[in-house]
């Protein structure tokens, strides 16, 4: 169940990234660490897209995984820079960011 929230978490990052004509993209920084606890990565691209994730082991013992990160992107339309913040746990994926809604406040 676990695996499947970091691979919603991914996808969702994946699908909200936005598709431009960009004729050429460079990738100016990749940088990424997998351990027994985690892993993260980072990645920047000449574009202005930057990317950074952490996912460490929790203490379980069941192989869950809780993941923080954030992606950055210029809108090639309107120019503006878009950040969004996410956390990927057993409440599933939480993005938040300045220009999305904010999600609704469940007591856990």
């Amino acid at each position: 169940m676990k695996f499947l929230i970091v691979l919603a978490a991914l996808c969702a990052v994946a699908l909200a990234a936005p598709a431009g004509d960009h004729d050429h993209v460079e990738i100016l920084k990749q940088d990424s660490k997998v351990d027994h606890d985690g892993y993260s990565f980072d990645v920047e691209t000449s574009d202005g897209t930057v990317r950074h994730e952490d996912g460490k082991v929790t203490g379980d013992h069941d192989g869950s995984i809780v993941v923080h990160g954030s992606f950055t992107w210029k809108d090639h339309h309107d120019g503006k820079v878009y950040t969004v913040n996410y956390v990927a746990d057993e409440h599933g994926f939480q993005p938040s960011g300045e220009h999305l809604p904010p999600l609704p406040h469940n007591e856990h």
